[in-house]
């Protein structure tokens, strides 16, 4: 196992070094702070890659089967649904951009968000900025052991003859396709049949859905700000949400579109075309939808990628602490709560997912479950999170 092998080997390099890091995410993606000893469990906020009991999973059925038993009246659920706006902006308008942290790791988990050439440069900008803040002989000899492994793992799983292609996998045929055609001829006439639009100039541009306050455009700004030829555009369903992020002082419309969006209106047009988007960033938003709509949603992203695009995807699954944590009288449906504030949220499985992508003619990446404990070490609480992690391209 990839995972496995290569967490040792981090874990013996630098085991020295992780105790002043536990406030920092894990260097890797998907992290590689094993838990090894259950009496140190208190000693960092995270671990990861858990492997659940036999016993923690069926008493988590058994949690999950005692609060559905009571579902919420249906004239409640349909105002949950027509309301859905309201409630929202309500959560912003008390929170404000208080409540979630910026996501710093990003890039760490998901990489693809950047352009190639950005991304190699990005990690020479982490490098040299570890080699002034820890040791860095065994920085650098611990991210070269990473490299070589990851690239022993990629020759495994994708062959020699594989290769990249804006920052993409792509085994040789689609890779001449896509060198021949880079910017998707066929697309090109339409683009300059239409008006001008925000990013029009652009030659990679990426979409988040559900912006929120802007806890993913700025991290993500931060970086595209010397990038050029970039622009990102970030939607959400709460007008309160986009005037946060508008309002931001890193806010600038030369690289960046806020607008108000519901993905679950089909009619209601994008302010750019289909099929320009590199990248869409969909990170604890579709869970929020009701579980009749999401495949419309699914279905009708996949259109505004180009060939050769990815989704990248990230939210709640099945059994996360959040939904053990519900009481009776909050399930709307089958893994379907109400929170107090009227939010609504889902939590998935990794086939759910799958099936969901796959039917929007978008092909698997990477689809997996991250199983991590999370802990409160001042209140000595453990919670066991689960999230689904994916990523599904659009074929050549």
């Amino acid at each position: 196992n990839f995972i496995t092998r290569l967490s040792a080997l981090c874990l013996r390099k630098i085991k020295l070094q992780q105790r002043h890091q536990s406030s920092r995410r894990p260097a890797v993606p998907l992290g590689s702070r094993i838990l090894t000893d259950p009496s140190k469990v208190f000693e960092h906020n995270m671990w990861d890659h858990m492997q659940w009991s036999q016993e923690e999973e069926e008493n988590a059925k058994e949690k999950v089967a005692e609060n559905s038993l009571v579902k919420v009246k249906w004239e409640e659920q349909d105002k949950y649904e027509r309301e859905a706006s309201k409630y929202w902006n309500e959560f912003y308008k008390t929170h404000k951009n208080n409540f979630f942290k910026d996501r710093n790791w990003l890039f760490l988990e998901f990489p693809e968000i950047l352009p190639e050439k950005r991304r190699g440069e990005l990690k020479t900008e982490e490098r040299s900025s570890e080699h002034t803040k820890i040791n860095s002989t065994n920085s650098f000899s611990h991210k070269n052991e990473m490299f070589k492994e990851g690239e022993k793992y990629w020759k495994k799983i994708y062959g020699g003859g594989s290769t990249l292609v804006q920052g993409y996998v792509y085994n040789k045929t689609q890779a001449e396709s896509l060198t021949d055609n880079p910017q998707g001829k066929n697309h090109g006439g339409e683009l300059g049949r239409l008006e001008s639009f925000p990013g029009s100039d652009a030659t990679y541009r990426i979409l988040e859905v559900g912006c929120g306050a802007g806890n993913s455009v700025f991290p993500i700004l931060k970086v595209l700000r010397n990038t050029p030829g970039t622009f990102l555009y970030c939607c959400d369903f709460a007008s309160g949400a986009v005037e946060l992020v508008k309002s931001h002082s890193s806010y600038n419309s030369a690289w960046c579109s806020a607008f108000v969006h519901d993905v679950c209106d089909d009619a209601l047009p994008y302010p750019f075309p289909d099929e320009i988007l590199d990248v869409i960033l969909l990170v604890f938003v579709l869970s929020t939808i009701h579980p009749d709509r999401m495949q419309g949603v699914v279905n009708r992203l996949a259109k505004l990628l180009k060939p050769g695009g990815i989704l990248l995807f990230r939210d709640y699954g099945r059994h996360d602490t959040a939904q053990l944590r519900f009481k009776k009288g909050h399930c709307l449906s089958e893994n379907f709560y109400v929170r107090g504030d009227g939010t609504r949220v889902y939590f998935f499985t990794k086939d759910e997912v799958w099936n969901m992508f796959n039917s929007a003619g978008l092909t698997e990446v990477q689809n997996l479950i991250d199983r991590r404990l999370q802990v409160n070490r001042k209140k000595k609480v453990k919670m066991q999170r689960v999230w689904i992690q994916s990523k599904f391209q659009k074929p050549l």
